[in-house]
């Protein structure tokens, strides 16, 4: 197989309108659920635990409490169905792999957070802005193609079908 097409391809699946975040950032995913031909969405915060993998199959690892239980969900993240991610927090950590927050509550699961900078601030609120409105420009995109489908369903009902004549039988 080319090595060239399979990184072309791969390189069409990244999505650059993501932020950059690492283990230990507090961060908020935006995630398109559908249920019953409708989509919604669901927004999942917490502590980045886990990253794993590279390119495309790069996956990430979130844990949070919710009533007293940990819960932890991952997510791929060049998937279609994650609609933004907001880093909350950086978080200062000396592992790559916060797998000893599982056996942690209140707060002993906490984590220092980095301080940052007036320009780094200014830098994280616009990459804020660009993932909302690439989210936003997506969703609006979606809607438009299920508007135009809606219509071409409805132009095919509108056009009656043809009947073929029938002719009733001559009675003497």
């Amino acid at each position: 197989m080319n090595k060239n097409l399979v990184k072309q391809v791969t390189a069409t699946q990244i999505r650059p309108d993501l932020p950059e975040f690492s283990t230990g950032d507090t961060i908020r995913v935006s995630v398109r659920i559908r249920e019953n031909n409708k989509d919604r969405q669901q927004a999942f915060e917490g502590v980045c635990i886990f990253m794993r993998g590279s390119g495309v199959s790069k996956t990430f690892t979130v844990r949070k409490e919710s009533a007293g239980v940990g819960v932890e969900r991952t997510f791929l993240l060049n998937s279609p169905n994650i609609v933004f991610i907001e880093v909350v927090k950086h978080g200062k950590v000396r592992r790559k792999q916060l797998t000893y927050m599982r056996g942690r509550s209140g707060k002993a699961a906490k984590v220092k957070q980095i301080l940052l900078g007036e320009e780094q601030r200014r830098a994280l609120e616009e990459q804020r802005r660009i993932s909302k409105e690439a989210a936003n420009k997506q969703a609006a995109a979606e809607a438009e193609k299920k508007a135009a489908a809606a219509a071409a369903k409805t132009e095919v009902k509108a056009e009656p079908e043809a009947k073929p004549a029938t002719s009733a039988p001559e009675t003497k």
